[in-house]
This record gives C-alpha cells, sequence and structure tokens, in this order.
C-alpha cells in the first residue's frame, strides 16, 4: 500500500471517528400579518425587532378581513386587527386566538362631516346619507353614536362603502357623513377640511387584538409569547415617541406626517392585560353586535382569549 493510500484510509478513519460538528439549525420564523402603517411600522421604529431569535416574515395587508382571512387559512402565524372584526370572525368558526391587546381612546371612532356644512349634531344625521364599513369598529361605533342621541338607524341612511370608496364620495358630497376611524379622521380634518361630528368615548372597547391560530399556538408558543411581549414594549415606546413614530409611518405609508401625527396623538394607543373588566367590555360588545348584525352569534368571549401570553399587568 502507497503511503498516499495509507494517509488517506488514516484521515478517513479518523475523521469517521471524530465526534460530528452540528450544523446549525435553520432559524425559526414567524410569519406577521400588517396592516399598512402597523404592526410592522412599530417594531422597527421602537427597535423591539433588534437581536430577534427567530426570524420574522412580513405581509401587509390591506384590511382586517383579508388579514384575517389569511390567518384563518394558516398563511400568517399572527397579526393585529379590531377587536370587532376578530370577534366576527371567530363567530364564523375560524379557529383562531386573540393573545394580546392595545386599546386606544374612543376619540379615534367618529363621525365626521363637511367643515362647511349644515350638519351640526347628531340629531341632524336624521334622514341624511350616512358612510360606515360593515362590520367592525365603524358599524359598530355608528350604531353607539346614533343610539346614545335617541336615533334608530332606520332613521338614517346608511350606505355600506369601504374606506377608499368612502372617502371619493364623502369628498364629492355623495354622502353627508362618515362614520370612520383614524388615520382616516385626521386625513380629512387636515387635508380637506372635515370636522368631527361626534366620536364614541365610553361607547366602544376601542380596543384592537394580536391574534393567531390554533396551529401556531400549539406549534409556535414561545416565538408568539416573545412577539406579545416585544408589541408591549413597542407601544410604551410609542407613547414616549409620537412623532419619531409618526415620521417613520408617514414614510413607510407615504402619509403626510402631520396627518400621522395628529392620529397617533389621539389614538393614545397603549398595551393593556386581558383582565376581567376588559373581558366583561368585550362581552357587552359582542352581544350588542349580535343585535346590530355584526357579529353572528352569542358566545363566551372567553372561548375565543388565550391569557396565558400576556401578563396580568402591564410594565
Amino acid at each position: 500500500m502507497t503511503t498516499s493510500r495509507r494517509g488517506l484510509i488514516a484521515a478517513t478513519a479518523a475523521l469517521l471517528a471524530a465526534p460530528a460538528v452540528p450544523r446549525a439549525a435553520p432559524a425559526a420564523t414567524l410569519r406577521a400579518g400588517s396592516q399598512k402603517g402597523g404592526l410592522q411600522s412599530l417594531f422597527e421604529a421602537s427597535g423591539v425587532a433588534r437581536d430577534l431569535p427567530y426570524r420574522i416574515d412580513w405581509s401587509e395587508f390591506s384590511a382586517a378581513q383579508p388579514l384575517l382571512e389569511a390567518l384563518n387559512a394558516d398563511a400568517i402565524d399572527i397579526g393585529s386587527m379590531g377587536d370587532l372584526n376578530f370577534f366576527s370572525v371567530y363567530a364564523n368558526g375560524a379557529p383562531i386566538k386573540a393573545i394580546g391587546a392595545t386599546r386606544s381612546d374612543g376619540a379615534s371612532q367618529n363621525i365626521v362631516v363637511r367643515g362647511d356644512g349644515p350638519i351640526r349634531s347628531v340629531a341632524d344625521l336624521r334622514g341624511r346619507r350616512v358612510a360606515a364599513a360593515r362590520g367592525g369598529w365603524t358599524h359598530y361605533s355608528l350604531f353607539r353614536i346614533l343610539e346614545a342621541h335617541g336615533i334608530s338607524p332606520e332613521e338614517v341612511k346608511i350606505a355600506w362603502l369601504l374606506p377608499a370608496e368612502a372617502a371619493l364620495a364623502f369628498r364629492s358630497g355623495a354622502i353627508d357623513a362618515w362614520s370612520v376611524w383614524e388615520p382616516f379622521t385626521s386625513l380629512e380634518v387636515l387635508q380637506f377640511g372635515a370636522r368631527v361630528l361626534a366620536d364614541a368615548r365610553g361607547l366602544t372597547p376601542s380596543a384592537s387584538f394580536l391574534a393567531t391560530s390554533e396551529t401556531a399556538l400549539r406549534d409556535k408558543r414561545p416565538l408568539l409569547a416573545d412577539f406579545v411581549a416585544r408589541n408591549r414594549r413597542g407601544w410604551a415606546w410609542a407613547g414616549g415617541n409620537l412623532r419619531e413614530y409618526a415620521k417613520v409611518t408617514a414614510r413607510l405609508t407615504r402619509q403626510p406626517e402631520a396627518v400621522v401625527e395628529r392620529a397617533y396623538t389621539v389614538n393614545d394607543t397603549r398595551a393593556v392585560p386581558l383582565d376581567d373588566a376588559l373581558l366583561r367590555e368585550f362581552q357587552e360588545a359582542v352581544d350588542r353586535s349580535v343585535t346590530y348584525g355584526i357579529v353572528s352569534r352569542r358566545f363566551d368571549v372567553r372561548q375565543a382569549i388565550d391569557t396565558s401570553l400576556t401578563p396580568p399587568t402591564q410594565g
């Protein structure tokens, strides 16, 4: 046997005898859905996306409904949406759970009218054309505001329009009022001279959820827990840095910075615990929403919410 052949055999034997060096495992991935200017903007602006022990694959959605459809189809693992959008889809059998919550000021849900128009009170809406998006916040807040002023929804002419359609109709005069939410309100007020007629303070929970699929909750619980904690830290940062947060979001969404800053100031969004008091508010909202035709059936909201990933108090 030649020296080179003996050397090759020896080297091969040594390699086989040596302990295997493990290959680096691919980083775990969390597929996150973000509405335009939403979660992704918060994570980037606040810096909570730095030093992640996993990868986030972001997908952008135009509204809550397509995001919830993606969650239901297991195309994403987590996303943020309004409370009633979530409950409406859950009531229809979607295997999803809310695992975290934020709350905004009720002033962020409101009815706007043209600044130079004749409508001066909610009572003036009788017989008028009012736009709202069917289901979710604007549907619920419109009915609650009308109800609080002794007006039946049947006394106004409701046009069920998505925000893009409603904005065009509102500016052209095809509708008289618009039940809307931030940042659309700030855009209409600052850019088109609209006036806020009434808002939903004290009338709605004004909450949003972080929601996940039951599959992701089973398979990616540690990643979800970390994401919820980072989201909480992100909102704590945003509360003290609204101008910087608005600047980042304005750049990402190509909206005027003044509009975004006004919207964030009105929203005053903060992470909140999923405690008994908030769950009672959700239950009342769901029960009312059934009578309003927003949610298809009554159910115990505790069935839709997993509180194990959210601390009892937010710090």
